[in-house]
């Protein structure tokens, strides 16, 4: 398994976010990345670093004006009176339309930003840009042949951000990038997103596409986040409709109950015709999360990794959640350990 880390993503160390009205210290913290690279066996895997690719493949999923927004809006912030260290929203527009853009990076911030949990600091638009650079080159890799399937280590997550807007911790969505960048090489792609949150970002930007499938299970939304997204009705509009399809789960449910709706998602891809996987791999889903929802054990992560492998795709894993406590490095090792002994058997 070829593995794709940037040390470049440790510099975006946000302190605090907001949850139910009270600063909480923030989850995504650099020494995950320390914690998932216990989890890799380096006489198994190579590791590597991503090229520059500049902003070529962030431009196939995001839109110019979020891009620029991005990348000038600390400073901009920084120039206002009484700016704080790190831009973060106080005030979001009840509709939003293309046409009624603040001039403001105040207004802007509230556009682009749909809830708290996502400051930008002065270090944040480089680290997040070389975030993506690891997506990139994995499914890069994997396009041009070199490896049947490739993990990038990215940092923060990204599938809770859509073409235009962040959220959930997420800037840029990874995942989606990487299904952009396979798209060049497969007819037809299937993200599956494992994360214990809808990965309402991907959905949005898929949504209208029958070309990239987009299947997830998740916490089921009435009651957890992202609250909006992620109902089990939404299967996408347009050329789209019916390639969306969401598995919301309850408070609780463990790997028995996880591995059979794992199943649905799976039959789901099978039949979609696809040729190509990007696994959007969180661990936020484990019984002892700091974010806990569901009760997955480092047991059910092998499982879970097996069965995916067991579609015989060309597949590229990005991590989304799993946030920092001392299992994180046994989950990854489990998952990557049950990926491998079926994938390389099914894929030759």
């Amino acid at each position: 398994m070829l593995i794709v880390h940037s040390q470049h993503q440790l510099a975006h160390r946000p302190g605090s976010f907001l949850s139910a009205g009270s600063p909480r210290a923030h989850p995504d913290i650099p020494e995950r990345l320390d914690a998932l690279k216990s989890g890799v066996d380096p006489n198994r895997h190579a590791m590597i670093e991503p090229r520059d690719h500049g902003e070529r493949y962030v431009r196939l999923v995001h839109t110019e004006r979020y891009l620029e927004f991005l990348r000038e809006a600390h400073a901009a912030w920084r120039r206002l009176a009484a700016g704080s260290e790190a831009v973060i929203p106080n005030v979001h527009p009840r509709r939003l339309t293309k046409d009624n853009y603040p001039s403001s990076i105040v207004g802007r911030a509230g556009y682009h930003l749909y809830d708290m949990s996502c400051p930008i600091m002065e270090a944040t638009w480089p680290a997040v840009l070389w975030n993506s650079h690891c997506a990139a080159e994995a499914a890069l890799r994997v396009v041009e042949g070199s490896s049947a399937s490739a993990y990038a280590m990215c940092r923060p997550p990204g599938h809770h951000a859509g073409a235009d807007y962040a959220g959930g911790f997420c800037y840029l969505n990874n995942a989606a990038i990487a299904a952009s960048i396979l798209r060049q090489g497969f007819a037809r792609v299937a993200v599956l997103d494992v994360d214990v949150h809808h990965g309402n970002g991907t959905q949005d930007i898929f949504y209208e596409r029958s070309d990239v499938v987009v299947v997830s299970l998740h916490g089921e939304p009435q009651s957890f986040y992202p609250f909006y997204w992620g109902y089990a009705g939404e299967s996408g509009a347009g050329d789209g409709r019916g390639a969306n399809f969401n598995l919301p789960l309850p408070r609780g449910a463990g790997d028995e109950e996880y591995l059979e709706h794992l199943e649905v998602a799976l039959q789901k891809i099978r039949a979609s015709g696809a040729s190509a996987l990007v696994v959007s791999l969180g661990f936020d889903a484990y019984e002892r999360d700091p974010l806990s929802w569901l009760e997955i054990t480092t047991e059910g992560f092998r499982r879970m990794a097996s069965a995916v492998a067991g579609l015989g795709l060309p597949t590229v894993l990005v991590q989304e959640g799993g946030y920092y406590c001392p299992d994180l490095g046994r989950n990854l090792a489990a998952f990557l350990s049950g990926f491998e002994a079926r994938h390389l058997s099914e894929v030759e």
